[in-house]
């Protein structure tokens, strides 16, 4: 055997284990500040969203005109956000958590706009 197919055979070098640890130690630092972020960021945007159904209410409300709202659009939104709440509480072992919160909220804001946009029809 010579020195070449010896190399070959012996197993490729590995980190140390230490410096294995600290690279998994700084992925773990950098997923709970990822983890962190989107959480915030998911809490902000969706309170925004919420807000934001208020003025297209206003608006229906204020000029009495549907003309421009689609029933079918706001339908199908109240239904997907119920359904995404839905899924999301099976999928955590039916546990509330904040987004199915969330759905359920902007589920009861797209039936508020759904309810006016009918009203105003009748």
């Amino acid at each position: 055997m010579n020195a070449a197919s010896i190399d070959a055979q012996s197993p490729a070098p590995t980190a140390p284990a230490s410096a294995q640890a600290i690279a998994g130690s700084q992925r773990s630092l950098w997923r709970s500040r990822y983890l962190f972020v989107l959480t915030w960021a998911f809490t902000l945007l969706n309170s925004a969203r919420v807000l934001s159904y208020l003025p297209t209410l206003w608006a229906l409300v204020s000029s009495g005109d549907s003309s421009q709202h689609s029933l079918w659009t706001w339908g199908l939104w109240m239904c997907a956000n119920i359904t995404m709440a839905a899924w999301l509480y099976e999928q955590q072992g039916q546990r509330w958590n904040r987004a199915v919160a969330v759905n359920l909220v902007n589920a009861s804001m797209c039936a508020a706009t759904f309810m006016v946009i009918a009203a105003l029809r009748m």
